[in-house]
């Protein structure tokens, strides 16, 4: 199949970062988003990833404009996603939201078009349930920052035909990532083992087995990580990482995926990493300096 035309719903995080990968090898890129303020958020970090390219030699600013160029925005998903040849959407990590987009996009995309979903947890099997093109329904799953991460999680539903994930593994090598093709159960293969180590690290801390800055070491300094697993849930979103590990309970009912009440306390008290300023560090906006919380010294 031949893709040129592809649609990004979401410009989020890892919206903008997918949309930054396709248009910087030359795809034509539809980027969606409900807001559009979030859309010039959007462009604005492009723009600021671009720089920070040039400045690294990596690219040139002729290869920055061309970028820039292959992206339009769209606060309409019909508008977005009518002349679409692949759909990549990568909004929130809730299962009704996700669920209503793909009937959406099912209803106004191409019939060849084939839809992706960035989730990092939820069936995809599930997701093509609510479309007329199950066989057309794929998981493609980048990993943060999508600019840098090599990896991209390939996820067959059940129905996914043959010829859909071939081309999207191809695709996949196309924009420069290395494609690793996996099956539809709960957690895929990334954070079916990433989640729970994360839980872990937190149920240690919520023990007293040791505190942030002490797991986070043994982590790093012990196991070659590049960031300790409390860090990382910070960094992840720790409503994300509640939401996996609930997607991971519910799937298998195996207690060792029951999530930490520490964590979804922190949820509840709306602590959730980087994003909002503090989870199990605090992150100061103008130095980006990291300390541990107060609350867990």
């Amino acid at each position: 199949m031949d893709i040129k035309n592809i649609a990004v719903i979401g410009a989020g995080t890892m919206g903008n970062g997918i949309a930054h990968v396709f248009a910087q090898n030359d795809f034509s890129i539809n980027l969606v988003d409900v807001s559009q303020n979030q859309l010039d958020k959007a462009i604005a970090t492009i723009h600021k990833n671009l720089d920070r390219q040039i400045s690294k030699n990596t690219i040139s600013e002729e290869v920055k404009n061309k970028t820039i160029g292959n992206i339009k925005t769209f606060t309409s998903l019909k508008e977005g996603v009518q002349q679409s040849d692949l759909v990549v959407e990568a909004a929130s990590e809730n299962i009704d939201l996700k669920l209503e987009i793909f009937r959406e996009i099912d209803q106004f995309a191409p019939q060849h078009c084939i839809l992706a979903s960035n989730t990092s947890s939820i069936s995809i099997t599930k997701i093509a349930s609510v479309t007329k093109r199950p066989g057309k329904v794929i998981g493609m799953h980048f990993m943060n920052p999508v600019p840098v991460m090599k990896l991209v999680e390939i996820i067959n539903g059940y129905s996914t035909d043959k010829k859909v994930s071939e081309t999207i593994i191809n695709l996949s090598k196309q924009i420069g990532k290395i494609p690793c093709e996996v099956n539809d159960y709960p957690g895929f293969v990334a954070n079916r083992i990433l989640m729970p180590m994360i839980n872990e690290a937190i149920y240690a801390l919520y023990e007293n087995v040791a505190g942030v800055q002490e797991i986070d070491t043994v982590m790093k300094l012990g196991m070659a990580h590049p960031m300790g697993p409390l860090q990382l849930a910070d960094f992840i979103g720790l409503d994300v990482c509640l939401s996996i590990l609930n997607v991971l309970y519910e799937g298998f009912k195996n207690p060792k995926y029951a999530p930490c009440p520490l964590l979804t306390n922190m949820v509840n008290a709306k602590n959730l990493g980087i994003k909002t300023g503090e989870g199990f560090y605090k992150y100061i906006a103008e130095t980006k300096e990291l300390i541990v919380s107060e609350r867990f010294v």
